[in-house]
């Protein structure tokens, strides 16, 4: 298993980590690399990365559904952002070929952080076939 570090700086934010796992895969001949975020208040989603808007959209719509300011029973303060977690999951999976991640063309893998600024962590784990 192999960890991969992100650092964000902002509360909320989509960070681009697809060339990190690409590193992790290249020697791969054909596999399934599995991403987990083992924290409570971030997710791993794919999505487009072509136009960074398509990221500052989800962003909004999170915040929209999924408001700061709300009836939250947690005391800690960051329900939002566990909630944001919920929706978007703790992990997803790409199939490796060749060496090279099978996204679609447009697909990239970003950690998705709702809490920050924070450093945190992602594992991956390469199964070859």
């Amino acid at each position: 298993m192999e960890v991969i570090t992100v650092r964000t700086n902002r509360q909320t934010e989509l960070v681009d980590i697809t060339d990190q796992v690409a590193r992790l895969v290249s020697g791969v001949k054909s596999g399934i690399c599995y991403l987990y975020c083992p924290h409570t208040t971030a997710g791993l989603v794919i999505n487009e990365g072509a136009d960074p808007a398509v990221a500052e959209d989800v962003i909004s719509v999170l915040n929209h559904f999924v408001p700061w300011k709300f009836g939250y029973k947690h005391l800690e303060g960051n329900s939002p952002a566990h909630v944001k977690a919920c929706l978007t999951g703790p992990g997803t999976f790409v199939f490796v070929e060749d060496g090279r991640l099978k996204l679609g063309t447009w697909q990239r893998i970003f950690f998705a952080e709702y809490d920050g600024p924070r450093t945190r962590k992602v594992y991956v784990k390469v199964v070859p076939d």
